[in-house]
């Protein structure tokens, strides 16, 4: 018997392991998509007017990337609240002050 609850604690600790993976996998597939999708409206979208220096030098984290997208909309710039999440993401993360992207050793 007790060699039979073992197995079964086993068993449930494996399966548990499989979902966490599971949802781990799907977490990063949408932060994968999340991203490729804000740099495809980046480059789509900000390089009608600016070019790619302006992301490179300006080293800003996510909430001051919003920022600086909100300002363009009053600048003309349209874009929805989600295209802007998107955006300041990608940016925050790849040109963010901690991006190691872009480090100069």
């Amino acid at each position: 018997m007790c060699i039979f609850n073992q197995a079964k604690r086993w068993i449930f600790l494996f399966l548990i392991g499989v979902v966490s993976i599971t949802i781990n996998a799907q977490n990063l597939t949408e932060s994968i998509q999340s991203s490729e999708t804000g740099r495809e409206l980046v480059l789509n979208k900000c390089s009608q007017c600016h070019t790619d220096s302006i992301w490179r030098d300006q080293r800003q984290d996510e909430r001051a990337w919003e920022a600086t997208m909100y300002r363009m909309m009053g600048r003309g710039a349209i874009w929805t609240r989600d295209e802007i999440k998107s955006m300041s993401a990608f940016l925050g993360v790849d040109f963010g002050n901690q991006s190691t992207k872009l480090k100069v050793k």
